[in-house]
């Protein structure tokens, strides 16, 4: 008989976020194991022909092909929900495959959809080039403006969708006041929470509707693996992200989900050593550089706002130096920190925006955004925060800060 474990949600859902990221969604097989068993199966076999057929009718409960249902997937598919605070989730094969899902599964020619101006370079490519190719009409706004999002609004809008913190530009959403404003008008709010992860931030309580992550960056932790997920009700999730995703495959495989579930034990710990660093670090460079965009710091405009709804400020901020040269000058004196456009790592890694993360975005509309010539972004990993410290001011002092 097989002993399953976390798969009672009426149990699994009253756990605290650190009891729920090491055992939610645990399923064990005969064996009995305790780590989360790795199935590297494509698909599935059958006692008998009418078996098969009541799974694809839906008459009986059991897996038919991997696209669809895996057992190491389902597990931290259960396990993301319960720390985001869903009723359920679907994992994709990267995060901009969980970014376009959740807007392409609820979207169709004639709709419009208004997005925030300050986003990930790939995620303003689906409002600015990939939406309109299909008869989606998008309008970009600040974000930061509640009223904003209403004024864009149209008849035909469906969804309003936006990142807080944004990458780079860490500008921070009301959560409560938008997605109020959007449930008042039939409107479907997506919010991408890959900066704070559900450890730091969770959106549904705030009244989002789906909430997506890159699960490549804090969940892994490691900079290991690409994956994706995408959480929101039962109703959402399976009838109208499900057959999207079931008939275009953006899947996540079993080794990058067992991997996810790895990392996913040590996400609290991570993610508050990180936040403390990343304080420490930006404290020291507040008097350093020109301009510093760090949520934790008072100096930071939206500093209240974030600390209401984040439960510390995270691991990533940005600063400004004078320049593009002089932002490639200190990226290259760099000995410690490495030169990387990933996040969430627990090394400390920084990339200059401008020419890598959004490099592809015209240059006008990154100014609109606030991506300087001169702007760095860094994530601050586990290191002790002293030696970041040393190296930056080292790397500093060579460019003459």
């Amino acid at each position: 008989m097989k002993r399953r474990t976390g798969q009672d949600r009426s149990i699994t859902r009253n756990w605290r976020p650190a009891t729920q990221a090491v055992r939610g969604g645990t399923a064990r097989s005969e064996w009995g194991e305790t780590s989360e068993a790795l199935f590297l199966t494509s698909g599935y076999a059958y006692d008998c022909a009418g078996d098969a057929a009541a799974r694809f009718a839906g008459e009986q409960v059991g897996m038919t092909y991997s696209r669809l249902q895996n057992p190491t997937v389902e597990m931290l598919e259960q396990r993301i929900a319960l720390l985001e605070g869903s009723e359920a989730c679907r994992t994709m094969a990267s995060g901009m495959a969980a970014m376009t899902a959740a807007l392409l599964c609820q979207l169709s020619a004639g709709d419009h959809m208004v997005g925030g101006r300050a986003a990930f370079g790939s995620c303003r490519w689906l409002t600015d080039s990939l939406m309109p190719r299909f008869g989606i009409e998008t309008t970009v706004i600040d974000a930061r403006d509640p009223q904003a999002f209403v004024d864009a609004s149209k008849p035909n809008t469906k969804v309003w969708f936006f990142e807080t913190p944004a990458n780079p530009t860490m500008d921070i959403v009301d959560l409560r006041v938008v997605c109020a404003l959007a449930k008042d008008r039939g409107i479907t709010t997506v919010v991408d929470n890959a900066f704070a992860s559900p450890v730091l931030q969770r959106p549904i309580e705030f009244g989002a509707d789906v909430v997506a992550h890159s699960a490549t960056k804090a969940m892994d932790g490691q900079g290991r693996v690409l994956a994706g997920a995408v959480c929101g009700t039962e109703d959402f999730i399976n009838n109208t992200l499900l057959p999207f995703t079931r008939n275009t495959g953006p899947t996540l495989s079993a080794f990058n989900a067992w991997v996810v579930l790895k990392g996913l034990e040590t996400l609290d710990l991570r993610l508050r050593r990180q936040s403390e660093n990343a304080l420490a670090v930006g404290r020291f460079l507040e008097g350093r550089v020109p301009r510093i965009l760090h949520p934790g710091l008072p100096s930071h405009p939206q500093h209240g706002l974030a600390m209401s709804q984040m439960d510390a400020a995270g691991s990533i901020f940005a600063f400004e130096v004078a320049g593009r040269t002089q932002a490639h000058g200190l990226l290259d004196a760099l000995e410690l920190i490495d030169i990387s456009n990933n996040i969430g790592d627990s090394r400390s890694l920084m990339t200059h925006p401008a020419s890598s993360t959004h490099s592809g975005v015209a240059e006008d509309q990154r100014l609109l955004m606030g991506v300087t010539e001169g702007m760095l972004r860094i994530n601050v990993g586990l290191e002790d925060p002293a030696d970041l410290i040393d190296d930056l001011d080292r790397a500093l002092g060579a460019v003459g800060l």
